[in-house]
């Protein structure tokens, strides 16, 4: 039971991962602009910072989810 709960969380936070990266703007501009935000002296917009921890948290699910299937599977 556990291990399909870490399997669904593992799918769905890659899709989510493929997603928020894809939403990052490169050098010139993403699709993250599409969106609006405000520019503040720090360089970014406000939606940028807030994707760069949606980003984080997701890859620590995905990398935590990964890390405990691979480890229940191979025993």
């Amino acid at each position: 039971m556990l291990d399909i709960i870490a399997l669904v969380l593992n799918v769905a936070s890659s899709l989510f991962l493929i997603a928020f990266i894809l939403l990052h703007s490169g050098r010139g501009s993403g699709l993250s602009d599409m969106f609006g935000g405000s520019t503040t002296l720090s360089g970014g917009t406000a939606l940028e910072r807030r994707l760069d921890r949606l980003t984080v948290i997701t890859s620590l699910i995905f990398g935590a989810s990964t890390f405990f299937l691979s480890w229940h599977w191979g025993q």
